[in-house]
């Protein structure tokens, strides 16, 4: 009796539980939901109430009464006013065509310098460490870098023009050459970015399919095209996601170098923005325009996903 007692608690205590590991799970759940719900709590205070409350806002009647800001009834105008403002659809036209050209460069150029990277097999740290310097720089102090080039006494870009014979134009006063010399800080500045992201991915490539490809005979241009830029639509897209958010956000380098100008030459949704919220206290109109970029940006980075046909953490297809 007691062997056979003894045996039956023996198979008890080996024989796992029906429902065990789905319990374990929940408590692991409700752990993790424990642990982040302080950071959680902190995100929603300082992201999700922001937004929410810039909607609201863009919906109703707003006055600024010198304590505060006071809400007078729902209302669809504000939007009406974004619409029909021809400043508006400048400055969505703009933002629109600076994010393009921006991010499209910025893809090529990082794609090639990452190729070059993984095929060093010394100094790639060294060069990695350069690489980034443009990139760690806070964007306020790159903006001042280049508008001390951009200069039109002192300037080195006045003085490189003149000396190849194409004059010296007020680069930063003029509408055309303004937008380029927005867009050439930009790449400089991030297309580093995007190379190190490229980079990663490089390196987490299979090297036994370029074997194979090398076996039967596949040029460097094929492999690349056939083998390396599939294999590298997720990180591709992971790189133009992030851009594209940048990009369309764009506010502080024409801020410090144009303030939106000549004109509204460089004026972006977001400058826009901050001159009807801040400047003008026409937070009605402020608002919409603020929830009308944000809209526009998620319908942005849906279109590259889609442009990709890959979906962040899958594979292409």
């Amino acid at each position: 009796m007691t062997t056979t007692s003894g045996t039956a608690e023996q198979v008890r205590a080996t024989t796992p539980l029906v429902g065990r590991p789905d319990v374990n799970r929940k408590r692991m759940a409700r752990l993790g939901w424990t642990f982040s719900a302080p950071a959680l709590i902190v995100v929603a205070a300082v992201t999700i109430f922001p937004i929410v409350y810039s909607v609201i806002l863009s919906l109703n009647n707003v006055t600024d009464t010198g304590n505060g800001v006071q809400l007078h009834g729902f209302t669809g105008n504000n939007y009406s006013v974004v619409f029909q403002n021809s400043t508006w659809h400048y400055a969505l036209g703009f933002t629109i065509i600076y994010t393009f050209i921006t991010v499209a460069v910025e893809l090529v150029i990082g794609t090639l310098i990452a190729l070059v990277l993984q095929r060093l097999t010394a100094g790639r740290g060294w060069m990695m460490a350069l690489l980034l310097l443009p990139w760690s720089m806070i964007t306020v102090i790159n903006a001042e870098l280049w508008l001390y080039i951009y200069n039109g006494v002192y300037g080195v870009a006045d003085a490189i023009l003149g000396a190849v014979g194409l004059g010296t134009p007020n680069i930063l006063g003029t509408n055309t050459p303004a937008i380029i010399a927005l867009m050439i800080a930009d790449i400089w500045k991030t297309t580093p970015f995007v190379a190190i992201i490229v980079l990663a991915g490089l390196v987490m490539l299979p090297g036994d399919i370029y074997e194979a490809a090398e076996v039967d005979g596949s040029s460097g241009w094929s492999t690349f095209w056939r083998i390396t830029v599939p294999l590298l639509r997720p990180t591709l897209s992971l790189a133009v996601l992030f851009r594209v958010l940048q990009a369309f956000g764009l506010f502080d380098l024409p801020y410090v170098m144009t303030n939106g100008g000549p004109g509204t030459a460089t004026t972006s949704l977001a400058i826009l923005g901050y001159k009807a919220l801040f400047q003008n206290l026409d937070f009605g109109t402020g608002s919409a325009v603020a929830t009308t970029t944000a809209l526009l940006v998620l319908l942005g980075c849906l279109v590259s996903l889609r442009a990709f046909k890959v979906q962040v953490g899958k594979e292409g297809t």
